[in-house]
């Protein structure tokens, strides 16, 4: 899957039907999160915004998320994944916010996990974070993979919201 406008499409049409908003945080899908969002005409009514949240300099400086918050833990977890997503909700007071952490590859990331390797989380009315691994090593691959199963989970969760 390739195409930007139908990875959201399905949790797009819900956002908008609730007049729900979301924020998108993402390391690995480097932006791709957001743009499927934004390709959907529409989007100004429910995308507020989104950062690339790639190192934890990122993380301090633009979610503010203190060093005592990271103690004991590491990116590329659903920990760090919800952190962001809750961090970020509460910056701009979003509705829903969808969030990602991974290793696209070709290679494995600093903290020991293979390339392949993602945490998402969505927090919201509902909050879940899930870890999924590809087993690939194809970096632009992982991106879309990582996509798909992150507007799978929010979709999940929009419709339990329900």
């Amino acid at each position: 899957m390739t195409d930007l406008s139908t990875l959201a499409e399905s949790a797009a049409d819900i956002l908008k039907q609730r007049g729900d908003t979301i924020a998108v945080s993402e390391s690995s899908c480097a932006g791709l999160l957001s743009a499927a969002l934004v390709a959907i005409p529409g989007a100004s009514a429910y995308y507020v915004g989104g950062a690339i949240i790639y190192t934890r300099v990122a993380q301090a400086g633009l979610l503010r998320v203190p060093d005592e918050a990271m103690e004991g833990h590491r990116a590329s977890t659903e920990y760090y994944a919800t952190l962001n997503a809750r961090t970020m909700r509460d910056i701009l007071g979003t509705t829903w916010v969808l969030s990602e952490t991974g290793a696209s590859g070709p290679t494995g990331n600093r903290y020991g996990d293979d390339a392949g390797h993602a945490c998402i989380a969505v927090s919201g009315p509902i909050e879940r974070a899930i870890t999924i691994e590809t087993g690939e090593n194809n970096r632009e691959g992982n991106m879309w993979a990582f996509a798909k199963a992150a507007f799978d989970l929010l979709e999940q969760c929009l419709r339990q919201a329900d």
